[in-house]
Formats: C-alpha cells, sequence, structure tokens
C-alpha cells in the first residue's frame, strides 16, 4: 500500500482482513511503498514518512503478525530499485501506456501533473516489488489485475532473454465488498468522506449518526425507503450479521424503523469490529519505538530475499 494517508474501513474490507487470513496458507511479504507515494505526491513528500509509520500501525493493529509475516519499507530495500532499473530496460514502452489505470488516473487527478516516468512506470516498479521475491501470487481486487498481468509479461520476457529466473505470478482475486463513503460517492481521504481505523468510536459515532447520508426519499420517519439506495445499508451488507441486514432492509422499506435506529445498529456493527482494533493500536504506540524495530527486522528479512533474485538476475545479464 501507499502511505497517502491514514487507513479507512475500506482498505479494511477491501485488503487487510484478506491480508491477514492469508497469513496461515501463505509467505508473506507486506510492503510499505514509499517510492510509490513519490509517483503523485512529488511536489510535497514532507507528509510520506508520517504516514509510513500510521499506515505499519494500522495494520499491526488489524492483525498483520510481523513474526510470520514480513513487514518491511519499500525504500529500506534499495533491490526495489535496482531490479526496476534493470527491467526497464526490456520492456517496451507501449506496455505502459496501455495500462487502464494509467489514462483513468491521469483524468481523475488532474490537479497535479502527473507528465513524469515515474507516474508512467509505476506499474514496472510494482513488477518489481513483486518479482524481487520471485512471488508465486499476489493478492488484488479486479482493478489491479492489469498490473499483474503486466508483470507476468515482463517476467516472460526476461526470461525469454536471459534465462528462466522469475516464475510467473498469478493473481489471486480478493473479494472487494463496496463500502461507500459518508456522502455516497467512493470512500477516500482525499474526498473528506472516510471513516479511519485510527478514530476513536466518539469520532465514528458523530460521522455516522450526523453526516453519514441516507435514501433521499426517506424525508420523514414515516416514509419508506430503498435500503439498495442507502449507504448506511451498503455498510450493514458488510460489517452486520444476515438477521440484522434483513431487519434494516425490512425496516428501511416498510418504514418500519427509522434511518437513526439502522445507524445506531450499524454503530454497535463498528465498534465490535473496531475494537479490538483500537486496542491493539493501543498497545503498540505504549511501546516506543516498538514499530521501527518490526519495520527494521521486516527490512532485514526482506532485503536477504531480495538480494538472492538480484544475484541470480546479474548473473543471468552477466553484469558482474
Amino acid at each position: 500500500m501507499r502511505p497517502t494517508g491514514p487507513l479507512h474501513v475500506g482498505h479494511l474490507v477491501g485488503a487487510l482482513e484478506n491480508w491477514v487470513s492469508l497469513q496461515g496458507s501463505y509467505e508473506c511479504y507486506f510492503a510499505i511503498v514509499d517510492w510509490h507515494a513519490l509517483t503523485t505526491e512529488y511536489s510535497d513528500p514532507s507528509a510520506i514518512r508520517g504516514y509510513v509509520r500510521e499506515v505499519a500501525l494500522d495494520w499491526l493493529s488489524a492483525g498483520i503478525d510481523a513474526e510470520r509475516s514480513t513487514v518491511f519499507v519499500q525504500s529500506a530495500v534499495p533491490e526495489h530499485a535496482e531490479l526496476h532499473l534493470l527491467l526497464s530496460m526490456i520492456v517496451p514502452l507501449p506496455w505502459l501506456e496501455r495500462v487502464p489505470t494509467y489514462k483513468e488516473q491521469r483524468e481523475q487527478l488532474q490537479d497535479k501533473d502527473l507528465n513524469t516516468y515515474g507516474f508512467l512506470g509505476y506499474p514496472l516498479l510494482q513488477a518489481a516489488d513483486i518479482l524481487a521475491y520471485r512471488a508465486e501470487a499476489v493478492p488484488v481486487g479486479e482493478d489491479q489485475v492489469p498490473h499483474v498481468e503486466l508483470c507476468r509479461e515482463v517476467a516472460r520476457r526476461f526470461n525469454h532473454h536471459y534465462g528462466a529466473v522469475f516464475p510467473e505470478p498469478q493473481a489471486l482475486l480478493t473479494p472487494t465488498p463496496r463500502v461507500p463513503g459518508l456522502d455516497g460517492r467512493k470512500m477516500s481521504k482525499s474526498y473528506g468522506n472516510a471513516i479511519f481505523l485510527s478514530e476513536s468510536h466518539a469520532a465514528i459515532e458523530d460521522k455516522l449518526l450526523h453526516r453519514m447520508v441516507t435514501d433521499p426519499a426517506r424525508k420523514r420517519r414515516h416514509d419508506p425507503g430503498n435500503p439498495d439506495l442507502c449507504p448506511v445499508f451498503d455498510h450493514h451488507e458488510v460489517f452486520s450479521p444476515p438477521s440484522t441486514v434483513e431487519w434494516a432492509a425490512g425496516g428501511c422499506r416498510t418504514a418500519g424503523i427509522g434511518c437513526r435506529d439502522c445507524k445506531q445498529a450499524l454503530l454497535e456493527r463498528y465498534r465490535e469490529r473496531l475494537d479490538p482494533i483500537r486496542e491493539r493500536r493501543g498497545l503498540l504506540v505504549s511501546k516506543p519505538g516498538a514499530v521501527d524495530e518490526i519495520l527494521r527486522r521486516g527490512a532485514e528479512r526482506a532485503r536477504a530475499s531480495a538480494a538472492e533474485t538480484l544475484r541470480e538476475v546479474r548473473s543471468a545479464i552477466g553484469i558482474a
């Protein structure tokens, strides 16, 4: 993940909870990719270092286990940069220009000057992040599948020129439930509509009860509504048990419950899901230097693995 801000509940259900479960089946590498953050934040990178720590706290609080998995910061492993450089020598420019997110993000981020090689080449840096560990699987949502396919093409091209060094990683598709923001749009820090993992219960209560929109047709308590048009119901489908989802849907359609009733029930589900995360976060914060030490040890393990890969790469190319 890029350290561009604190993580929100969309990250929790869309990625982190799946990552936690994968730790029981795979040898996992989790990288906070600060070089990737520079691709869009290069003009003012002052906040990146602080966000690195926040992301690490969010990961560890959510259940990423630094004893079972390798947790590190990308820039602490310079082998990523070397491999990216070497791969850039063989990758055709049109491969990067056709990545769907390249044009999409340029359109969405028109307030930033993204006419840079770093932005064009970030999918290749992603490929280096993956291939440095000769990974066999990459957990992604559907929107990231083209990036994994590019990585597979890069691996094939390298192996064709220099011999079999890299496996072709598979996209490990993960479900990404829809978790809209407080205003009904996609949840995002930049939209100011997110519920963050690091927020207190009181702060989340204020956001849910006073700022989260509902079905606009329910102007009065006795008006029936359509849960399919309500962001609160979308959250119930992610955070609540089936019985509560059924109660919320039926009560909304018949005006048997009010929007505040529905929000109060969701707030309790939030408390159940996030209280253990807050508790683990508090323990980590109470131990000065604990997170830094975890990242330092993770970088050592990552470098040992990536350095072995780079030795084979250099040998295959013929560079001492």
